[in-house]
Order: C-alpha cells, then sequence, then structure tokens
C-alpha cells in the first residue's frame, strides 16, 4: 500500500476486505472523530460508541465509496458522526451535568485542571442548550477544525446557510456562557 496511502485507496482496500486498512484509516481519523463526537454528545461513553458506529459504518461502506466523488472522506465521515449524534440526542436524555461531574483532581497541578474541567463543562451545559443545527455548526467549526465551506458540506448547507448558523450559533453561545460568568467568548473558541 505504500508508505503513505490517501484515504480513497485505504477506502478501495477496506471494500476488498483489508481490515489493516481501516486500522490506518481509524488511526489518521479517530482522535477529530472522538472530539468532535464528544462535543456533540457530551459524553466520552457516548463519544466513544459513536466513534464505533461510524467507523463500522466507514467498513460496511466503503464498497459505495466514489473516489472520484464531490465530498472527500473525512467531510463524509464527520456527516456520519454529527448524524449519530443528533440521532443518539434524539433516542435518549441526557443525564444532569451535576451527576456527570467527576472527583477533584488533587495532583500538584490540581488547581489548574480543576479551572480546566469546570470551563469545560460550563462549555458542554452551554453547547447542550443550542438547538441541534446550531450546535453541530459551532462544534464543527470551532472544535473540529473545519473550515466553513467544510462544515457546511458536512452539514448539507449553502456557504450564506452555514455562515448565518454560525453566526446564531456563536450569539447563543456566547449569551448562554455569559449566564454562567464567562465574558469573554475568545476565553473558549
Amino acid at each position: 500500500m505504500g508508505d503513505d496511502p490517501s484515504d480513497d485507496s485505504l477506502l478501495g482496500a477496506v471494500a476488498a476486505g483489508d481490515k489493516r486498512a481501516l486500522e490506518v484509516l481509524m488511526a489518521r481519523h479517530v482522535a477529530g472523530v472522538l472530539a468532535l463526537a464528544q462535543r456533540m454528545t457530551g459524553s466520552a461513553d457516548d463519544a466513544d460508541e459513536v466513534a464505533q458506529e461510524a467507523f463500522l459504518r466507514v467498513w460496511k461502506s466503503a464498497y459505495r465509496w466514489q473516489p472520484e466523488g464531490t465530498a472527500r472522506f473525512s467531510t463524509w465521515l464527520y456527516r456520519v458522526v454529527v448524524n449519530l449524534c443528533l440521532d443518539r440526542r434524539r433516542k435518549k436524555s441526557m443525564l444532569p451535568l451535576e451527576d456527570a461531574l467527576e472527583a477533584v483532581d488533587m495532583a500538584p497541578c490540581g488547581l489548574d485542571v480543576l479551572a480546566s474541567r469546570e470551563g469545560s463543562v460550563l462549555v458542554a451545559a452551554a453547547l447542550a442548550e443550542l438547538p441541534p443545527r446550531q450546535r453541530a455548526a459551532v462544534c464543527l467549526y470551532y472544535f473540529a477544525g473545519k473550515s466553513a465551506p467544510e462544515a457546511a458540506q458536512v452539514l448539507s448547507l449553502s456557504a450564506s446557510a452555514m455562515e448565518s448558523l454560525l453566526v446564531r450559533g456563536r450569539r447563543a453561545l456566547k449569551k448562554k456562557l455569559m449566564g454562567r460568568g464567562i465574558n469573554k467568548l475568545g476565553d473558549v473558541l
């Protein structure tokens, strides 16, 4: 397969039943998939399940991949992850964040860790209150590192619709964070 095969060539190998090619794809994309899924679901456990399901779909659907199609593999994969997260959110209610907090880390840098966790909890709570499409747009653009055009493609939106969704999502997130005592949106985005 060469030193650094493209996603398209790896998908061709996956379609032929090559488990090693799937492992390479997973290693290449799992960090981004997990980060996006955790931001969207608010739960590391749910994010793990979403990631597993997403890569299972890659395994099952690789034979249908069109290497010369309009979307890149990563765009399709992120679309699958967003849809799985939205489906999961519709199917089950989330636990209150108070129930999900972990014990404070008393390691030497415990205060820094606590401050970081509290910030993450505040952001997760604010994100959880956004409408699903705004949440997906904000997560893709700000936390998954997708450009606005890539995020628009993942969400099947026009560029102008994506920009509008991002503006509304950022404004709503800012309002919710300000209500939680975070006054500078730049601190979290």
